[in-house]
């Protein structure tokens, strides 16, 4: 009998301490808007608008810059430089406005990535 109210009681004070928890949960306030810094909004950086080029151009311009891998081999083997224009701006890209929305969304800011 002692070990029937025993458990009894346990499932009693496991029930309260449930409950009381839930409560506790319950009566929190959740904030509803979340609020970016910048550099960290995913759809600004793949839409280009915190000031850098979107992804999306960074994307391309890597697409273009494999396009042009026969001039840069060429150009590393026997030292002519003859490239297009549109390498040439792909390069451009990607040197000047792809490499610092890259290194933030992997988390580093420009002055940790030495731009």
């Amino acid at each position: 009998m002692a070990l029937i109210n025993c458990k009894l009681f346990l499932v009693f004070v496991i029930s309260a301490l449930m409950a009381s928890t839930t409560t506790v949960f319950a009566a929190r306030d959740l904030a509803t808007t979340i609020h970016h810094p910048v550099g960290q909004n995913l759809a600004a950086r793949i839409n280009g608008e915190d000031g850098d080029a979107g992804m999306a151009e960074c994307f391309n311009a890597m697409y273009e810059l494999r396009s042009c891998s026969n001039e840069i081999i060429l150009f590393f083997m026997d030292g002519e430089m003859y490239l297009g224009i549109e390498c040439c701006r792909a390069i451009r890209v990607i040197t000047r406005e792809c490499w610092p929305s890259m290194l933030t969304s992997i988390g580093f800011t420009a002055e940790e990535g030495g731009q």
